[in-house]
């Protein structure tokens, strides 16, 4: 994958993961949450950093120590 495109896809991986963080925030401050909600959003939010940091080692080239 080119580097620019890795790169867009990384700001649109953060900015996603940004905002699930503050929905997150707000839906658990709701007394009436919705568990299953909110479980949905933890478990997206955990694959967006998956993906975020498999992007990020393509970024940087592995060193031969």
């Amino acid at each position: 994958m080119d580097q620019g495109l890795i790169a867009k896809r990384l700001e649109a991986l953060r900015s996603e993961h940004r905002d699930l963080d503050s929905a997150i925030v707000a839906l658990g401050e709701n007394a009436g949450a919705d568990e299953l909600q909110l479980a949905r959003l933890k478990k997206r939010k955990l694959r967006l950093r998956d993906e975020i940091a498999l992007l990020e080692d393509q970024l940087i080239p592995d060193i031969i120590a």
